[in-house]
């Protein structure tokens, strides 16, 4: 089962919202294929590649867009942990922070 985390869920919208700026439409079109891709994870979870800047191979990522949706195999679930624009710095840090954020 896909789950999102808060600051997941967060990151998508703030996404949208920027898109919406100029297109409605084009940010509705960007967040369905965002979430859409997502659900591929329930049957393929291993299709994205290894965060290069982690190295951990439960925590992988797709590549959408100019978006990076970044995310961990548990035994029972997938759980996106972030999207973040592909230039934004994502390290071992981010992943503790996101995850600290998400225990609040």
């Amino acid at each position: 089962m896909v789950e999102w985390t808060d600051p997941a869920k967060q990151d998508l919208k703030a996404i949208h919202d920027y898109i919406a700026r100029d297109s409605t439409f084009y940010a509705k079109k960007v967040s369905l294929e965002i979430v859409e891709k997502s659900e591929k994870l329930n049957i393929l979870p291993e299709i994205g590649r290894v965060v290069p800047e982690i190295g951990d191979t439960r925590i992988r990522e797709l590549i959408i867009y100019s978006y990076r949706l970044v995310y961990e195999i548990f035994p029972d679930k997938i759980e996106i942990l972030a999207l973040i624009h592909g230039k934004r710095d994502f390290s071992r840090i981010n992943l503790e922070n996101l995850r600290k954020q998400e225990g609040q």
